[in-house]
């Protein structure tokens, strides 16, 4: 699969391209399932500037939305992180949650639980790697997926009341990680109403309702309710990777 994501921020002067290539491997593989490349263009006359490693970009930049959406979100008093999923985005998204926020016990599942072990033991704080998904998300306040999984791997009679929920993979129309219960009975929230209605099957095939776009309560037109058990779908909009493409080079350029 081939995704060409451009987009153009008038405000960052920034126009950019992401190419992005999903390989779902069959057995664990050294090789990441998204390998992506950021095309960075100058606006005023259409001369490629600069080539950035996309794939760094891609998982920086997803994990800063779920932090977004989690500052805004989560219950008053979290302190149960759990992460589904070991790849390259559970580390960036571990990265930057425990850098944000105060978690006092951080859980990790992996359908392979030797990526699991290897991650706990590879990140700086401490990681209970947990033996089934229910035993991960039992208890916890914040919980994220980042899996390949293509049917549910999270349900909701797993989860507590007034969590909040980053639903980061499943990024086919066919494809699931959060189960109907969970979907129906949650607040729904997204990156976009258009993406999500098209892109994920998470929202398509439990006909949920969504309540808002994360720019709308970033605006004030739309309340957080994080009293409420809410989900965040994630599906990465191209102006992200603009931005954060247009940050890094800036970054380089005046150093």
């Amino acid at each position: 699969y081939l995704g060409v994501m451009p987009a153009y921020s008038a405000v960052d002067d920034a126009l950019t391209t992401k190419l992005v290539t999903f390989y779902e491997h069959k057995k664990d593989s050294s090789v990441p399932s998204h390998q992506a490349t950021v095309l960075l263009f100058d606006p005023r006359n259409g001369s490629l500037i600069a080539l950035l490693d996309g794939s760094v970009i891609t998982a920086k930049r997803t994990a800063a939305v779920s932090a977004i959406a989690t500052k805004l979100l989560m219950p008053a008093f979290a302190e149960v992180l759990c992460i589904l999923g070991a790849g390259v985005q559970a580390y960036s998204h571990y990265d930057i949650f425990t850098e944000l926020f105060t978690f006092k016990e951080v859980r990790i599942w992996n359908r392979t639980k030797e990526r699991a072990v290897q991650f706990a033991e590879s990140v700086p704080g401490p990681v209970q790697v947990c033996s089934s998904a229910q035993e991960a998300v039992t208890g916890a306040d914040v919980i994220v997926t980042v899996t390949m999984a293509t049917t549910p791997i999270l349900f909701g009679d797993w989860v507590k009341p007034g969590a909040h929920v980053n639903a980061v993979g499943a990024s086919r129309p066919d494809w699931r990680e959060l189960d109907n219960e969970l979907m129906k009975n949650s607040v729904l929230f997204v990156d976009s109403r258009e993406a999500a209605l098209t892109e994920s099957g998470d929202v398509i095939l439990s006909g949920a309702e969504i309540f808002a776009e994360l720019g709308e309560v970033l605006k004030g037109t739309k309340p957080a309710l994080p009293e409420k058990t809410t989900v965040f779908k994630s599906l990465g909009m191209a102006v992200e990777d603009t931005v954060a493409a247009k940050f890094v080079y800036d970054s380089w350029s005046a150093g």
